[in-house]
């Protein structure tokens, strides 16, 4: 969720700055990130995510937004940030059935 709520500020970061000339948008790939680290053994809660530039095409006031895309993936990603917090919420509601708090 974490991941999730970094791009999620990146993204609307990005549609902020979409005429800011010479701005370059941001991503942030936590399902990479996150892929990496538990294939590595890491600890899922020790995953530190980050934000980096996106390589591409400058508009003609240089910044390299696209307001159609970047709406897209906010609203993308804001369906996968709903969707893991109903997994949690789903996942804490049995972990107290199971100890008999519900």
């Amino acid at each position: 969720m974490r991941g999730s709520w970094l791009r999620q500020t990146v993204l609307t970061n990005n549609i902020a700055n979409a005429d800011t000339p010479n701005y370059h948008p941001q991503e942030v790939d936590f399902e990479s990130t996150l892929q990496t680290a538990l294939q590595s053994g890491q600890s899922p809660t020790e995953v530190e995510f980050s934000a980096h530039e996106v390589p591409g095409e400058a508009g003609p006031n240089g910044a390299g937004v696209s307001i159609d895309q970047e709406s897209a993936r906010l609203a993308e990603n804001g369906l996968d940030y709903q969707a893991l917090t109903q997994i949690a919420a789903t996942r804490n509601a049995i972990i107290k059935s199971a100890i008999g708090i519900l």
